[in-house]
């Protein structure tokens, strides 16, 4: 038997996160990471293979896109949307994301990768009355 329906998405951009409730009332608050970095699209998950994605601490959701009645297409401000999140596997996400963060965390030490944006991605803006130097 799959998870129930999810009855309502809630998206954080401020704090980067998704709080996601379904029909059985259980609720989870899920990391734009963590989503972008399982995500269960084919360019993450290869064939049987999983691609170790670094660098998105500070990724963010741009758009939420329904699939039918099952599933949410996620849009990530770094270009990423091809994967098709069922309520299944958010409803999977949510009750073992503490496994899923440890497992990556691991990859990422094991591979001496970074969960750093590789640029900074700060914006500053500058002030017209001041002089360039």
């Amino acid at each position: 038997m799959g998870a129930p329906n999810v009855t309502a998405l809630k998206l954080k951009r401020q704090s980067r996160l998704l709080e996601v409730t379904f029909a059985n009332n259980n609720h989870f608050v899920l990391s734009s990471e963590l989503l972008r970095v399982c995500s269960p699209s084919a360019e993450v998950h290869g064939h049987g293979n999983p691609v170790l994605v670094t660098n998105k601490r500070l990724v963010n959701i741009d758009k939420i896109e329904p699939v039918g009645n099952y599933a949410v297409k996620l849009h990530f401000d770094d270009g990423h949307n091809t994967g098709i999140y069922s309520w299944d596997y958010l409803h999977e996400l949510g009750r073992n994301q503490a496994t899923h963060w440890d497992n990556y965390l691991s990859r990422i030490k094991a591979a001496k990768a970074s969960r750093e944006p590789l640029i900074d991605i700060a914006v500053q803006f500058h002030d017209a009355s001041e002089p360039r130097s």
